[in-house]
């Protein structure tokens, strides 16, 4: 995935923007995961899919919408009773699922090319995103590896934790460009810098 062009390209634009005067609140930037992969269980056979993200991703995932884990290598989250995002650093992740998830267990979907990952990470992160969706990011209400499906008017964000300070944020490639204008509007008052 890493030869595809990006959509944010033409606005990413690298170093410190907005009030820097007393230091910088956030830290934006585009990762550029290998596969991104929707999991989404039949009635009944969601224990059978958990089972497969253990064996195929390494990740043990709570059973149920919003628990997750997030290592350096991959990621997952639910996003719906049932339903698993599933974030590699490898490609080729949802062949793998595909190859392994029975039909009678359930769907896997290739989102690789079809969203943009979006980090924000600092001491302000939380308040930045606060700022434009009406959630609590607070550490306590919002754990490590914690992860939901929301919007931001119209456009569509799966937003999980990875790090004490640290979201990453999974939008339609579509979208991704109007959303990095409102993150980076967002951050403007605490400073940030584009990497």
């Amino acid at each position: 995935m890493v030869d595809q062009l990006s959509p944010l390209e033409p606005v990413l634009h690298s170093g410190r923007h907005g009030h820097v005067a007393n230091g910088v609140g956030v830290t934006l930037s585009e990762t550029r995961p290998g596969s991104i992969v929707q999991l989404a269980a039949w009635p009944g056979k969601e224990k059978a899919l958990i089972k497969s993200v253990k064996q195929l991703a390494g990740i043990a995932l709570p059973d149920g919408a919003g628990g997750g884990i997030a290592t350096e290598a991959a990621s997952a989250f639910g996003i719906a009773p049932g339903r698993f995002l599933v974030i590699g650093e490898e490609e080729g992740l949802a062949a793998a699922f595909a190859a392994a998830v029975a039909r009678d267990t359930g769907t896997v979907t290739d989102l690789s090319h079809g969203r943009t990952a979006i980090r924000i990470a600092g001491p302000k992160a939380d308040w930045v995103l606060s700022k434009i969706f009406a959630i609590d990011f607070a550490l306590p209400a919002f754990p490590l590896g914690s992860g939901v499906s929301t919007v931001h008017h119209d456009i569509f964000a799966q937003i999980q934790r990875t790090g004490a300070e640290r979201f990453d944020t999974y939008v339609f490639r579509s979208f991704a460009r109007s959303f990095w204008h409102a993150l980076c509007r967002a951050s403007e008052e605490v400073g940030y810098e584009v990497r």
